[in-house]
């Protein structure tokens, strides 16, 4: 392998003479404005873990400004010390996984070694790493190229760079462990330049993803023949060299980004899908898992189609990492994902099925509306959660996440308890930059309280309005990079034209998203009293003794509801009388404290808030509900799970003593 450095300008040579630009390439009608558009040349060296490259950007000026220079991310500095914003934030650990500090071979950068335009013009002394966000002059996660000249509207410049990656060692998602590679976030990559605000290229933080322009991605991957390579988009190429090396070429039109991995080990299982290729590359001790990835696959593809729209690509890759390198599962890429499983998972506990679910809806929600994921996070995480659960449970039913021994637990019911159980509710405001999230609070505003509050809206407004709502809003924005005043606005037209102003929109919206409101609907007492009872003397001719008679005796019953919090949601009011009848009451749910007054021949002997479940954002559902009467058994229902829980553990142990 250490003659690969020697064969990176030899390689480069020949792929440009066996393969020149337009062989085997396919180009298809636009779906984008394709504005940032890479041609990238890599070579791979599996012993020093190291990725010798050169890329050609053209990039177009679509604003109206003149631009006098350009903002490249430089993601993989994020791993190359301690004291990077990356790392300080987190701590040197992301998702359970950490980093070994004391291994000099666990670091990860990029090197800019070169950069030139299409003039000739070296800006190599030229380029300044910068720290747009927070001043550290540790993090070189951004840098800035001042342009000798300004870029125009409607203008083309093209930028050529030579650059040179080390992998960390499996880190927050990319990297290597042994002779296993997830490449991603792996060479320099241009910010988006927003009209009226400048160029949007935020440093690489803890808690945050990403945000790109839309092109078309042609890249050269040279790397060991016996490698095994996933990668975004399609197989073009590929050549045999020296009888040990392989040179592949991969064309992604119309994505965001383009990540790559390559392993010895890896099984493929590819099959076509009405006109798109599926791969799922496993690894050999998962392989009884390959039918779980695949169908949890198809039930995705299929929800979108026929919620959203058509899957707009021609390929879609599952990667399996190996459990060594966990830390490159779940997360997406452009037409390529990674999941995640372990040797034994009962069929009843579906974590990679609802891996494979979640990262597959990222590629509309991350891929083709390509919201900005620093500073809108909610955008991408928590409808893409919704949708999730959405999936899950339609598809596997009660218990559709975890179903095992009696126990149940469905996927809204995981993202409610991971809102209302989260230590930092009392500041989850989801709308934020994500970098400014608390500590730890990250997948609760982002992931868990946006999937609830939408599941609430959803129950408020039906499920044909909330179906609406999205695929109008996928519709109307996919390649645009909507914004959340664009996802609203949409809300508010499809609400308004099937249910008026009966329901507030932008209130709801406004507690939920922008604020930290909680709330914990409670009913706090019943009472009844008898009214109107017949009373004297009823004999014709009084002879009888005074008698007291109950004809249809009547009763007024009270019930007492409180709200504790200030978000406040309209809300039904459910009383049952003790002659089994019942009444609905509409609450607008403003009242910090209400009583309510009901007249009937019977007395109330219970009363329920919420009764169809639809506000999920309350607190605690426990006390939604009050009775006269005492009731067992539900806690008759806990014991016997349990028992039957322990009788199956002791029967499992006893097998394998």
């Amino acid at each position: 392998m250490k003659k690969l450095g020697s064969l990176f300008s030899f390689t480069i040579f020949l792929t440009a003479v066996l393969f020149p630009a337009s062989a085997q390439v396919i180009f298809t009608k636009p779906l984008s404005n394709r504005i940032a558009n890479y041609t990238i040349h890599a070579v791979l060296d599996t012993e020093t873990k190291k990725i010798d490259g050169t890329l050609t950007l053209t990039w177009k000026n679509t604003s109206k400004d003149t631009i006098s220079d350009l903002f490249f991310h430089a993601y993989m500095n994020a791993f190359k010390n301690s004291a990077t914003t990356f790392m300080r934030e987190s701590g040197g650990q992301l998702r359970g996984d950490f980093i070994d500090t004391s291994d000099k071979n666990a670091w990860g950068w990029l090197n800019i070694l070169k950069i030139t335009d299409d003039a000739g013009t070296d800006y190599t002394s030229a380029y300044k790493y910068v720290s747009p966000d927070d001043g550290n002059e540790h993090d070189q996660s951004v840098f800035r190229v001042p342009l000798s000249k300004r870029i125009l509207p409607n203008e083309v410049i093209k930028i050529h760079i030579d650059f040179e990656t080390k992998l960390p060692k499996i880190f927050a998602r990319t990297g290597y462990e042994d002779n296993y590679f997830m490449i991603a976030q792996w060479f320099p990559k241009i910010g988006v330049y927003e009209q009226g605000r400048g160029w949007n290229c935020h440093q690489f933080h803890a808690h945050s993803e990403f945000y790109a322009d839309f092109g078309v991605y042609d890249v050269e991957l040279t790397l060991p023949k016996v490698y095994i390579v996933g990668a975004s988009g399609g197989l073009q190429s590929e050549k045999i060299i020296d009888d040990s090396l392989k040179i592949q070429t991969w064309r992604a039109e119309d994505v965001i980004d383009f990540a790559w991995t390559a392993s010895q080990y890896y099984i493929e299982k590819s099959y076509k899908r009405k006109d798109v290729t599926v791969r799922i590359l496993l690894q050999p001790e998962h392989l009884a898992y390959d039918k779980r990835h695949s169908d949890a696959l198809e039930a995705a593809m299929s929800y979108f189609e026929k919620y959203l729209g058509e899957y707009p690509y021609k390929h879609i890759t599952v990667i399996d990492p190996p459990v060594a390198a966990s830390g490159a599962g779940g997360m997406e890429y452009p037409t390529l994902i990674t999941a995640g499983t372990y040797g034994f998972l009962p069929k009843g506990v579906r974590t990679t099925e609802l891996v494979v679910i979640h990262e597959y809806g990222h590629q509309y929600f991350m891929g083709l509306l390509a919201s900005n994921e620093f500073e809108e996070a909610w955008l991408d995480e928590g409808i893409n959660s919704y949708f999730e659960s959405r999936i899950m449970d339609e598809t596997y039913g009660i218990g559709s996440v975890f179903n095992v021994a009696g126990f149940t637990l469905d996927d809204w019911e995981m993202q409610r308890l991971g809102y209302t159980r989260s230590p930092h509710i009392e500041s989850a405001q989801s709308y934020r930059k994500a970098w400014e999230y608390p500590a730890g609070g990250y997948s609760e505003m982002s992931y868990q309280k946006p999937a609830t509050f939408l599941t609430t809206y959803e129950r408020m407004v039906g499920r044909n309005v909330m179906d609406e709502i999205m695929k109008t809003y996928y519709e109307r924005f996919k390649f645009e990079h909507p914004k959340t005043s664009d996802f609203l606005k949409v809300v508010k037209e499809i609400t308004q034209k099937y249910h008026g102003d009966s329901i507030d929109s932008d209130k709801f919206f406004r507690q939920t998203l922008y604020q930290t409101s909680v709330c914990d609907y409670f009913v706090k007492n019943i009472s009844s009293e008898k009214i109107g009872a017949d009373k004297g003397w009823f004999s014709e001719n009084h002879a009888d003794e005074y008698k007291i008679e109950y004809g249809e005796t009547e009763y007024k019953s009270f019930v007492t509801v409180v709200r504790k919090g200030d978000l406040a949601i309209p809300t039904e009011l459910l009383v049952t009388f003790s002659d089994g009848a019942t009444k609905r009451i509409v609450w607008n749910g403003d009242d910090k404290f209400k009583t309510f007054s009901i007249e009937y021949k019977h007395p109330i002997i219970s009363a329920q808030l919420d009764p169809r479940q639809i506000n999920l954002m309350d607190t605690n559902l426990n006390n939604n509900s009050y009775s006269t009467q005492a009731n067992h058994s539900g806690i008759w229902k806990i014991v016997l799970k349990i028992m039957f829980f322990l009788q199956n553990l002791m029967q499992s142990i006893a097998f394998f003593a």
